[in-house]
C-alpha cells in the first residue's frame, strides 16, 4: 500500500485548520492532494523508503501527531492506488487503518461485495440505475458484460467503472494548493432529510463566498459542492462557470445545478460546504453583459450590501431566502 486517504474530523466550520493538517502530511511526503472540506490525499512510495516502514504503520504515526499538534483525530484508508485508498476509507475508523491488499486477487475480492455506490466518481442517478437492473455491486459489475454497461450508462463511462469495478486504479495524486480557495461550511443541528432546508444552507453559503470573493477583489472559475451523509460518506462535485465570477446569483444557480443533478431521495445529510476554486483577481477578469436591468439592479444591490456588512457585520444583510419560514 503507497497511497494514503486521510479524512480529519474536523469540528463544525474548522475547515481553516485544513492547510495546517496538510502541511502535517508533507512532513512525509511532498506529494499531496486536498480533497476539501475535510481529506487529502497522500502518496507515500518515497517516505515507505526514506522511513523504512510501510503505509499503515506511517499512517500511525500521522494519526498521532494530528491529535498531539491539532488535537484532530482522523480516519484512515490505505491502498495500491488513489481510487483503492478512498474506497479503503468507507471501512476504515478511528484509530483502525483500513488497507487493501495488493495482490490483484485479494483486491477483487475487496471490492466484490461493496456496493456500487461506494466508488468514488458513481453519482446517485448511477447507482440507482444499475440496481435497477441488479447491478448492485461491484462484484456483479465487474463480472457484467462490457457492452451492457456502456448501454446503461454510456461508453467512456461504462468501460471506466468496469475497470474501476475490477480493481483497476489509474489514479495518481495531484499536488494543489488548498490556499487558492475560500470555503464554507453549513452543519445542520441534526441529519437533515428536508431539500429546502438544504437549498437555504446552499444559499446561504453561496451569498457568504460571494461576499468574501469580493471584499478580496477576487473571482473564481469553479465551485465545489461537498454533501457530507449522517454515515460519514460524502460527495462532491465541481461545476466550472461560464465566467469566472464573484456574482452571489451565479454562485447560488451553480450550487443549485449540482445538487439537483445528485438526485437524493430523502438523504440524510449533515452538513453542506462549498469551495470557490482558481482563484483570479477581479480586474484580469471579464464577463459577458447581458443588457438586462434586472441583472445590474442585483450587483448594485450586491454593492450596497457589501458596504452594510464592512461597516455592521457579516450578518447585517442577508438573504430573505437563507431563512427558515
Amino acid at each position: 500500500m503507497t497511497i494514503l486517504c486521510v479524512r480529519f474530523q474536523l469540528p463544525p466550520a474548522g475547515e481553516a485548520a485544513l492547510p495546517g493538517l496538510l502541511g502535517l502530511l508533507e512532513d512525509f511526503t511532498p506529494v499531496v492532494q486536498a480533497l476539501p472540506p475535510d481529506g487529502a490525499l497522500a502518496d507515500l512510495r518515497g517516505a515507505e523508503r526514506y522511513f523504512g516502514r510501510d503505509a499503515v504503520e506511517l499512517a500511525s504515526v500521522i494519526r498521532v501527531r494530528a491529535l498531539a499538534h491539532h488535537g484532530v483525530d482522523c480516519v484512515i484508508g490505505a491502498g495500491p492506488g488513489p481510487m483503492l485508498a478512498r474506497v479503503a476509507l468507507r471501512d476504515a475508523r478511528p484509530g483502525v487503518t483500513c488497507a487493501v491488499p495488493e495482490e490483484p486477487d485479494a483486491i477483487a475480492e475487496f471490492l466484490a461485495g461493496k456496493p456500487v455506490a461506494a466508488l468514488p466518481g458513481v453519482g446517485a442517478a448511477i447507482a440507482r440505475t444499475l440496481c435497477e437492473y441488479g447491478l448492485d455491486t461491484l462484484g456483479l459489475v465487474a463480472a457484467a458484460p462490457l457492452s451492457t454497461l456502456q448501454r446503461l450508462i454510456g461508453a467512456k463511462a461504462g468501460r471506466e467503472l468496469r475497470e474501476k469495478a475490477g480493481g483497476i486504479d489509474r489514479g495518481r495524486v495531484v499536488p494543489n494548493a488548498v490556499s487558492r480557495s475560500l470555503a464554507t461550511e453549513r452543519p445542520f443541528t441534526r441529519d437533515e432529510l428536508d431539500p429546502d432546508r438544504h437549498r437555504r444552507a446552499l444559499l446561504s453559503a453561496a451569498e457568504e463566498l460571494g461576499s468574501r470573493l469580493r471584499a478580496l477583489d477576487k473571482v473564481c472559475r469553479t465551485l465545489t459542492l461537498t454533501v457530507r451523509y449522517a454515515d460519514r460518506s460524502s460527495t462532491t462535485r465541481s461545476r466550472t462557470l461560464k465566467e469566472p465570477t464573484a456574482h452571489s446569483p451565479a454562485l447560488t444557480r451553480a450550487a443549485y445545478d449540482m445538487y439537483e443533478a445528485l438526485g437524493l431521495q430523502r438523504a440524510r445529510v449533515r452538513a453542506l460546504a462549498l469551495r470557490a476554486e482558481g482563484l483570479d483577481p477581479a480586474e484580469q477578469a471579464s464577463y459577458q453583459l447581458t443588457f438586462d436591468p434586472l441583472d445590474e439592479k442585483a450587483r448594485r444591490i450586491e454593492e450596497v450590501a457589501d458596504r452594510a456588512r464592512a461597516k455592521f457585520g457579516p450578518h447585517a444583510v442577508m438573504p430573505g431566502g437563507s431563512l427558515a419560514a
